[in-house]
């Protein structure tokens, strides 16, 4: 899990893992990542978080652009017989959020080769 907080104004990450302690307690632990150097660590989390926000942005064009916002003007096309800002609504978005993983993965995947952390 990718933990962001905020830190003397400035976007701060953490790894965490979470762990079952109980049936109703979680515990909060780091996942060592190893890495040669911190210059390698910080490009590798610098990559992985611009890979992380263009795909949110994409997501939220897709989610709200399309489905909410421009809903008016795609409604003017259709698509398999349905308005298109109505498709986008009820299926695009969630076809465009599978991909989107599947394209999180490989990216991810690719990264983590070139920063020699692969599994």
């Amino acid at each position: 899990m990718l933990i962001f907080c905020l830190i003397d104004g400035q976007l701060k990450y953490k790894i965490a893992q979470l762990t079952l302690v109980s049936f109703s307690l979680v515990k909060l632990r780091r996942v060592a990542v190893s890495f040669e150097d911190s210059d390698k660590a910080k490009g590798y989390w610098n990559e992985n978080l611009k890979l992380v926000i263009k795909l949110l942005v994409i997501w939220a064009f897709v989610s709200f652009g399309c489905g909410i916002l421009l809903v008016d003007i795609l409604n003017e096309f259709s698509f398999m017989g349905f308005k298109l800002g109505f498709w986008f609504a009820q299926q695009g978005s969630i076809y465009v959020f599978l991909i989107l993983i599947f394209v999180y993965v490989k990216k991810s995947n690719t990264l983590d080769k070139k920063y020699g952390v692969d599994e």
